[in-house]
Formats: structure tokens, C-alpha cells, sequence
């Protein structure tokens, strides 16, 4: 699997590439500056691409910037965005388009190599994925959980992140039937339609967030 990394500090860059070698993906091409992430997405076309938010010479959202217009010259190309800290807009920005294959993580996530590989993978593959950590932010800020069970919160963070149901029900030690009836009991007190489809559950709780 072909990947481009775009990120400015060489250590972490470097320690990316490592990563993914040693799962089997191929690092076709780098980039340290937001004004060569673009040209370099465009010239490898990668299965996946692994990308910092903030990258110079602003260290604002050239990462981001650069991801957006990546998928509209090249509709559906799989992105990993990476943050150093939760960043609601950027997170909304991206996770707004519909296509799937786009995810936001935090940086402290590589740290889990098997979770960040996963990522990648899932990503690579079309899905959607979320750090937990960002849902939950999104979430408190948009509007009350009071609604949803402590389980139910522990349920939708590991929905958003793009796990299945049998996925959840081995990481949290219920069975499949209890998450199924978890998932159905969130949306139905957030008002939104059940789906069995990760992404769309996903975007489901984003246009939850943005209504």
C-alpha cells in the first residue's frame, strides 16, 4: 500500500515512515512544507496519505488546506489527518465531505502503533475514522449528553472512531446484541436514523454536531 507522509518535524516524520515500513507500506513520497503537499499528492496519488494539520511556512492548516484541495482534484483520495490538539473546525472541515475515506486523529495516537496502523488501514480502505477524544469535545460544545447513559457515550466514542459493532462489544466486554441495542438507543434519543454503515454513522453524528 502506497503512502505519502506530510509532516514538518524529521524525527516524527521519520519515525512515521519506520512504522508503516514495517507494516508493509510503501513511503512514496514526503513532504515537510505546506506548498509540497499538494504537487506531491497529485504526482503519487497514493492509496493513503498521512498528513500534519499545521505545516510551514504559517504552521496554521496548510496540511488541511492542502487535503481539501487534494480530494477535489483527485475525488475520494484517502487522508489521515494528524493534530497535536483537538481542533473542532479542522475536524468538521474535513469529516464534512461524504465520500469516506478521510480520518482525524491526534498525534499522541502514534504512540498506539496497532491503533494508528488500523487507522491508516481503515482510512486506506474507504472508512472514516475519529479520535475519540475530538467526539467527545465536538460533542460538549455542540449541545448536552444528558440524554445518553454513561455506557451510551462509552458506545458513541468508539462508534465515531470507526469500529465495529463486534469491534466495540471486544473492547468494551458486552456482547454484540447489547451494542446493538446501545447504538440504537443513541440515535434514537440524538433523532437520528440508525445505520449499520461505519462511515455513515460517523457522518450521522457530525450532522448531528452541525445542526
Amino acid at each position: 500500500m502506497r503512502v505519502v507522509i506530510a509532516e514538518d518535524h524529521a524525527l516524527l516524520r521519520d519515525g512515521l515512515t519506520r512504522i508503516l515500513q514495517a507494516f508493509d507500506f510503501e513511503v512514496v513520497g514526503v513532504a515537510g512544507r505546506g506548498p509540497d503537499v499538494l504537487p506531491t499528492l497529485l504526482a503519487h496519488k497514493p492509496d493513503v496519505a498521512v498528513l500534519d494539520v499545521r505545516l510551514p511556512p504559517t504552521f496554521t492548516d496548510e496540511g488541511l488546506q492542502a487535503a481539501i484541495a487534494a480530494r477535489q482534484e483527485a475525488p475520494g483520495l484517502p487522508i489521515l489527518v494528524l493534530s497535536q490538539h483537538v481542533e473542532p473546525l479542522y475536524a468538521r472541515e474535513l469529516l464534512s465531505d461524504r465520500r469516506g475515506g478521510v480520518g482525524y486523529l491526534l498525534k499522541d495516537r502514534v504512540a498506539d502503533v496497532a491503533q494508528f496502523v488500523d487507522a491508516v488501514r481503515q482510512v486506506a480502505g474507504g472508512g472514516t475514522v475519529m479520535d475519540p477524544e475530538v467526539v467527545a469535545r465536538l460533542l460538549d460544545r455542540s449541545r448536552p449528553l444528558d440524554v445518553l447513559t454513561g455506557r451510551e457515550r462509552e458506545v458513541l466514542g468508539e462508534m465515531a472512531a470507526g469500529r465495529s459493532n463486534a469491534a466495540i462489544a471486544g473492547r468494551l466486554f458486552i456482547t454484540e446484541k447489547a451494542i446493538s441495542k446501545h447504538i440504537n438507543n443513541i440515535f434514537t434519543k440524538l433523532g437520528l436514523p440508525p445505520s449499520e454503515d461505519d462511515n455513515r454513522r460517523v457522518l450521522a453524528v457530525l450532522a448531528y454536531l452541525d445542526s
